[in-house]
Parts: C-alpha cells; sequence; structure tokens
C-alpha cells in the first residue's frame, strides 16, 4: 500500500508540468491538461485492465490535436474526444485489441519519430523566446515562422530552457528516488522567479502567458479551481456537416490511443509480469475519454515514461494511479499561483526531452540500416507523412502498404510445380497424367497463377492431379479459378483429380456447385490414392 502511495505522488510531480506543457504544446490553456491528468488517472484505474498504466495527455496526441483546435477550436477538440471515446469503447466491445497490437512495426516507429520532429520543432518557439504573433499553421508554415522570426531570440529564454534540460540529465545520472523534473523546476522557478522580480529580465512564464475566467474568478496563469463541469455543446453550433468533418479526427485519435495504450500495457506487462486485457483495457480507455470533455479535459491515452515511472517507484496495482489523480487535484487547489510561475521555455525543455526520448532514433536508423527495403520504405513514407501532411493520413498510408507488403509476402510463400512422368517420386506416373503441387495459401493473386499455369499444359495430358495437402487457406477468388479450370477441363474431357484438400475446404466447393463425377472430378485423401485409382481404372478399361 505504501509503495502504491509513493509511486502515485512521484508520478504526480511529473505528470503535473508535462499535463501542462502539452496542454500548451497544442494551443490550450494549462489547466485543461491539468483536469485531463486527474480525471484519466481514475477513471482508467476503475475501468480499464492494466494494474500499473498511468493515463493523461501525452505527445502522441500532439501532432493529431493541433489542426483541430487551429479549425475548431478547444470545443470542437472535446466533442471529438467524446466521439474519440465512443469509437473505443466499440473497439473494446468487437475485441479489435488484439489487431491493433497487430500494427507493423515499421509503422509505429515512423509515426513516432515524426511526432517528436514535430514536437521538438514546435518547442523553439518558446525555447529560444521568439516573438510569433500567430503560430500556427502547417509544418512548413511554422517552421517558416520560427525561420523569419529567429531575429527576436532571447538568450535568457534560452539558457532557461538548455538549464532545465542539463538538470533533468544530471539528476537522472544520480539515480535517486526524487524525481529529476521536480528538482529542474524547482530550481530554475526560483530563479526566474526572483530574476523577473528584481527586474533583471523578463522571462515568460504560465503567468504572463495566460489568462482565465472561470466561475466569476478572474485571474492570470493557472485558476485555483482543479475541476469544473461543463457541456462541451454549450454555445457551439453543432452540426451534421460538422459531425462529418470531426470524425476523421476522432477516429484519427481512437486508433492512435488504442496503439499507445496497448504498447504501453505490452511494456508494463513485461515488467511487472502481468497480462493485460487489450479489450479491456480499450474500453477503459474509451470511457475515460467520453467522461473527460464533460470536465473540459482534453483526449488521453496510457503515458508510457510515466507508467515505467510509476512501476520504478513500487507500484504494482491501480491505486497509484488514483493516488496521482488526487495529489495533482490537491496540488492545484493549494498551490496553482506558484504553478503559474513555471516559466515557458522550462515546459517546452521537457517537451525536447520527451520528444527526444519519443524519436526512437536508435530503432529508426537500425531499421533502416538491417530492415528489408520495403519495411524501410514504409517506415520513411509514415515518417515524412506524419511530419510534412498529416497524422490521419500518415497512418492510413502506412497501414495500406503494410497491407499491401503482407499479401506480397504471402503470395511469395505460394508455389506451384509440375510433375511429370519419370520423376524420381513417382516413378509409376503414366504418360497421360501429370501432377500439380500447390504449396501455400490460395487467393487472388496466387489463384490466378495457377488458373494460368495449369491451362497451358490442359491439352497434353487426359487427367490432372492437383496436389493440395500443403494449401490451408482457399479465398473466393482461388475457388472460382478452381471451378473455371473445371469446366474448360469438361469442355475438353479431361479429368481433374483433387488430393490432400482438409474437409472444411472441400465443403466450400461443394457449396459453390462442385460435384464427383466419374471421369469428370474426384476427390482423393492422397497422391497414393489417386494414382492406385488411376492405374485401376486403367486395368478394368
Amino acid at each position: 500500500m505504501k509503495s502504491n502511495i509513493f509511486s502515485g505522488i512521484v508520478v504526480a510531480i511529473i505528470s503535473l508540468p508535462l499535463s501542462m506543457a502539452l496542454a500548451i504544446a497544442i494551443n490550450v490553456p494549462p489547466e485543461n491538461g491539468i483536469y485531463t491528468a486527474i480525471i484519466a488517472g481514475i477513471m482508467t484505474a476503475l475501468f480499464g485492465s492494466s494494474k500499473v498504466n498511468i493515463s493523461g495527455p501525452t505527445a502522441a496526441f500532439v501532432v493529431i490535436l493541433i489542426p483541430i483546435v487551429q479549425e475548431f477550436g478547444l470545443q470542437g477538440l472535446l466533442i471529438c474526444g467524446i466521439l474519440a471515446g465512443i469509437i473505443q469503447v466499440f473497439m473494446g466491445i468487437f475485441r479489435l485489441g488484439t489487431l491493433i497490437e497487430l500494427v507493423p512495426y515499421p509503422i509505429t516507429v515512423g509515426f513516432t519519430s515524426g511526432i517528436a520532429v514535430v514536437i521538438a520543432s514546435f518547442q523553439l518557439k518558446d525555447f529560444l523566446g521568439l516573438k510569433i504573433e500567430n503560430f500556427s499553421g502547417s509544418f512548413i508554415e511554422k517552421v517558416t515562422m520560427i525561420y523569419n522570426s529567429i531575429g527576436s531570440f532571447k538568450i535568457e529564454e534560452f539558457l532557461v530552457g538548455i538549464s532545465t534540460i542539463a538538470i533533468v540529465i544530471y539528476w537522472q545520472r544520480l539515480n535517486t528516488k526524487i524525481p529529476a523534473t521536480l528538482v529542474s523546476l524547482l530550481l530554475i522557478t526560483t530563479f526566474v522567479y526572483l530574476s523577473n522580480y528584481s527586474e533583471f529580465t523578463d522571462i515568460s512564464t504560465i503567468k504572463s502567458t495566460f489568462s482565465f475566467n472561470i466561475q466569476g474568478i478572474a485571474g492570470e496563469g493557472i485558476p485555483p479551481v482543479p475541476l469544473q463541469f461543463i457541456n462541451p455543446w454549450n454555445n457551439f453550433d453543432f452540426s451534421l456537416d460538422l459531425f462529418y468533418k470531426l470524425i476523421p479526427h476522432a477516429i484519427a485519435i481512437a486508433i492512435l490511443g488504442a496503439l499507445e495504450s496497448l504498447l504501453c500495457a505490452v511494456i508494463s506487462d513485461g515488467m511487472i509480469k502481468k497480462r493485460t486485457n487489450p479489450n479491456k483495457e480499450l474500453i477503459g480507455q474509451g470511457l475515460t475519454n467520453l467522461v473527460i470533455p464533460f470536465f473540459a479535459g482534453i483526449p488521453a491515452t496510457a503515458a508510457i515514461a510515466r507508467t515505467v515511472v510509476n512501476i520504478k517507484s513500487g507500484a504494482t496495482n491501480q491505486i497509484s494511479s488514483i493516488v496521482n489523480s488526487i495529489f495533482i487535484f490537491i496540488a492545484v487547489l493549494l498551490i496553482a499561483p506558484l504553478l503559474s510561475f513555471l516559466p515557458m521555455a522550462s515546459l517546452s525543455g521537457l517537451l525536447l526531452i520527451v520528444a527526444w526520448n519519443m524519436s526512437e532514433f536508435k530503432h529508426f536508423i537500425n531499421i533502416i540500416k538491417i530492415a528489408p527495403k520495403h519495411d524501410v520504405y514504409i517506415l520513411l513514407t509514415c515518417f515524412i507523412l506524419t511530419i510534412l501532411i498529416d497524422m490521419q493520413i500518415a497512418i492510413a498510408v502506412g497501414m495500406i502498404l503494410a497491407s499491401l507488403l503482407f499479401i506480397k509476402r504471402t503470395i511469395d510463400l505460394y508455389t506451384i510445380k509440375l510433375i511429370t512422368e519419370n520423376h524420381d517420386d513417382y516413378c509409376d506416373l503414366p504418360s497421360d497424367v501429370c501432377i500439380y503441387d500447390i504449396n501455400g495459401p490460395m487467393f487472388f493473386g496466387a489463384a490466378q497463377n495457377a488458373l494460368k499455369t495449369i491451362l497451358t499444359t490442359e491439352n497434353k495430358y487426359k487427367t490432372i492431379i492437383i496436389n493440395m495437402e500443403n494449401v490451408h487457406l482457399l479465398d473466393m477468388t482461388a475457388m472460382v479459378a478452381l471451378k473455371s479450370i473445371l469446366d474448360t477441363f469438361k469442355e475438353n474431357n479431361t479429368t481433374l483429380i483433387i488430393s490432400g484438400l482438409e474437409n472444411r475446404m472441400k465443403n466450400k466447393l461443394y457449396k459453390i456447385g462442385f460435384h464427383e463425377e466419374k471421369n469428370i472430378l474426384e476427390f482423393h485423401m492422397t497422391i497414393k490414392d489417386s494414382l492406385s485409382h488411376i492405374n485401376y481404372t486403367k486395368k478394368n478399361t
């Protein structure tokens, strides 16, 4: 019990500033990230399957949430979150959790690395203290704005950001139980407060950047109101046309959230030697994203880095996640004014660390060096599309490419071999009989190839045996191709013998019109049975 309480507090100390930084990264007020962390920690603990996962705002979502906020505002994002939650619940109900786990590794690394590049690039504005009035648009447009604004670079902002990073890296190497994030932010925030107070510097903080007006309470920085129930549809012109525009974004949030949650579950399961039910986990994440928007929270998913810290701090069950939420709730209630003094450059520094950690740089380079070229193409396609165009398109194109590659590789497993008289294994094979030995699954591409191959030799032989002992899959295209072969053989008085076909596939052929008929179509269990039957027939005619 004590270890779970301790780990929950440790994670909360890390989650609080990160949640604010991630909210700021998508152009919404920092408190929206805080609300997300509070609700997500409790909801996923109660309804999810994982015992140790910590959910909240994550860096993976930044790329797909920014365009939503830019086009539809915060309320549009909240409605998107509700729709994504509904989709995730249905994904869990229909047991799609196991399918999500089958997403190819190059796709995951490709879009994760792409997200890291986007996050790191967008943090340069606050990290360098650049003055950009309307920091919105595509990746290229934002990078252009950063380049054009480099003249407004403030050395003091940069020093704050780089010092934050340096302290975090140094403190982590000491292997103490005190979180590096806490130490770094305490030292830097204190220094910035004193420096700004003495008017020696004018470093941007949350207080100088954000203001609020909630429940009649107005002020700057973070509101001392940890939670507020809202109606996401209030004063929002929601229509069927808008629904159609939001659905693609909601699907992208649902899929990416599912991928991140289940990937986190796989990692945490390996660390604690437990097994997470992927479908229940999806339902838990879906219910979480359904509820969060009613408290002004943004979409959430399981956070790998925070989950790892949770486990290493001694967490064994869901209590740590609940403690994490309670601690954040109390912290906002008691020290919101102090949190408002956090420097913007420090929060950008933290996100730069997050971006580097999620970039999977070594894995990215390793795939390029040793993976088959098709996997490299998929990796680079997802990576480039995520950065330059859109996360939704990157995932969709990546999945299409991976599916095509899977089909190609499966077809490559298929072989068809012609066996005629004087073959070493079939010395008694008559001259007017041939065997086609088929290995591997038979579906569209492979089936058409088999059809062409068999029909080219059909006129040379009186009986053709198709050995299908090693065929374990027949799709509709393959069955139609076999029917076409049979119809052609009927016209030319050629006998077709199918050997070794499994009963379940034989029954499928019966359903589409295959019927055994002497000298036209016959089924036998083995090649030996087929040859014995042919030789017996020849002797008795």
